[in-house]
């Protein structure tokens, strides 16, 4: 049994995924860490064994309360296409209110960390599997309803959404435009839905 931390290690987590998110993590350094965590340097060796350990623990703070909550948040009141569509419009409303250009914390680390440490790469696919997921077992619901064409491949699809996902965080950091984000989501979404017209059949 480990020996209790010495600080409040939520709010210590909160201010270390900040540092990170806003510097990268190879511009930060541990007293930047330290300073904005309010702990010492032996303090965040002894309970993360150093910098590279501290982001691994921040980054699934950060997904814990934004991916993971999202994902939780949706189910319960959603399911089907609906929770698809859903999570696409809380991402881009979420985004649209990034004033400073932040973009994602997962994201900005599959780009910067994953290319060059292995193990920190598969944790990162591991969040972003979480909501392919997420977005395949919501195809199948929607197939088993009668929204969604039967010809959809669930795994296919989801594979796609989660494209064009990653992408709108992305291309967000340089157009934080609606309108332009939420056509980047458009076709995809609208091919989950079978259309009126072929509801009702050849009249």
């Amino acid at each position: 049994m480990g020996r209790p931390r010495s600080f409040d290690e939520e709010k210590a987590l909160e201010a270390a995924a900040e540092c990170f998110w806003s510097r990268g993590f190879g511009a930060t350094s541990v007293r930047d860490l330290t300073c904005n965590m309010g702990i010492a340097g032996p303090s965040l060796y002894n309970a993360y064994g150093g910098k590279r350990g501290l982001f691994a623990a921040a980054l699934d703070h950060y997904c814990n309360r934004t991916m993971r909550e999202r994902i939780a948040r949706l189910e319960s009141s959603a399911s089907g296409a609906a929770a698809i569509e859903a999570f696409f419009q809380d991402v881009i409303e979420k985004t649209l209110k990034d004033s400073g250009r932040k973009g994602c914390f997962l994201v900005n680390a599959a780009l910067e960390v994953a290319p060059h440490d292995p193990s920190l790469a598969e944790a990162i696919f591991g969040y972003f599997e979480e909501v392919r997921s997420f977005f395949r077992r919501h195809i199948e619901e929607a197939q088993a309803k009668g929204e969604t064409p039967s010809s959809i491949d669930p795994e296919l699809h989801a594979t796609h959404l989660l494209s064009v996902l990653m992408g709108i965080r992305v291309l967000a950091r340089c157009c934080p435009d609606r309108s332009f984000l939420a056509a980047a989501a458009r076709p995809p979404l609208e091919s989950l839905r079978i259309s009126k017209l072929k509801r009702k059949g050849p009249s």
